[in-house]
């Protein structure tokens, strides 16, 4: 898993895209809304996980992953990174100052993403799923003017590190939302991890999935089976190496895009590039 430095944007809700706090599939969304139908990337193609910053794909390359403060690339199918579920280390401040009662605590001590320094937001009730919608969903809003065509919301599975304050339940309702605000912009959205949910996330609306590092997990099946090809891979040289990406290639490579990315996501050019697709 991999963060990105996101340039802050602050774009607030187009007027009538408003979603109510309900089940999967955007079932809440405003009738006032007349959602298009958002196509997911196409089925294994090419892919270039570029959040570490935007570089010219190679031409193989049909689908491009930047972070929201990022251009689409000119030609190919664009999608925008948001870290829904969990700060930017360069937005905490941010949050912080403006939006104190968004982020998890326990007794006024943060709860924090160790691993990548991020405090958690808070998806704990409807008020709060609602507040963070605001942001959250402002920052999808920003990638649908863009040009992206899908969105990426990364920390679905932030109940794992919320020190037992956050459910499942919370963060799929916050989810639900999420859904229901990009297919309303008409941007698929992607189930990024967590594969547990992968069998209910693509019976309500997700379109694809996003899955990191799911052959050394022994989890890459479980998105498969519930998204078929419209599945992209992304393994990393130190958890496994080129072992395990030769291993998913044999096994996957050719129904779904995998990649074997670099762990910082390096642009093309600077040291420490790594970024190769099944031959």
């Amino acid at each position: 898993m991999w963060r990105c430095v996101a340039v802050l944007s602050l774009a607030v809700p187009v007027a009538g895209l408003a979603v109510a706090d309900a089940g999967f599939g955007g079932a809440g969304r405003s009738r006032s809304v007349a959602a298009r139908a958002p196509a997911p990337p196409p089925p294994h193609a090419g892919f270039s996980y570029q959040l570490g910053g935007a570089f010219a794909a190679a031409p193989a390359v049909g689908v491009v992953d930047r972070d929201r403060g990022a251009r689409p690339a000119a030609g190919q199918y664009n999608i925008c990174y948001v870290n829904a579920f969990q700060t930017q280390p360069a937005e905490l401040r941010w949050w912080r100052v403006r939006h104190r009662g968004l982020l998890l605590a326990r007794h006024g001590h943060p709860i924090v993403d160790r691993t990548w320094n991020e405090q958690l937001l808070d998806t704990s009730t409807p008020a709060k799923r609602r507040s963070l919608l605001r942001i959250v969903g402002g920052w999808i809003d920003g990638c649908a003017r863009a040009g992206y065509q899908a969105v990426e919301p990364d920390n679905l599975d932030s109940w794992d590190r919320s020190q037992g304050i956050l459910t499942r339940a919370d963060n799929l309702a916050f989810a639900a939302q999420l859904v229901g605000r990009a297919h309303a912009r008409g941007l698929a959205i992607a189930q990024k991890n967590a594969a547990e949910v992968a069998p209910s996330g693509r019976r309500p609306a997700f379109d694809f999935a996003i899955a990191e590092e799911c052959q050394p997990n022994a989890e890459c099946d479980a998105y498969v089976r519930a998204y078929r090809n419209e599945v992209i891979e992304i393994e990393y040289p130190d958890n496994g190496g080129a072992k395990n990406f030769a291993a998913a290639c044999r096994a996957r490579g050719a129904r779904i895009s995998i990649v074997y990315r670099d762990r910082n996501v390096t642009p093309a050019g600077q040291p420490g590039y790594l970024e190769q697709t099944c031959k």
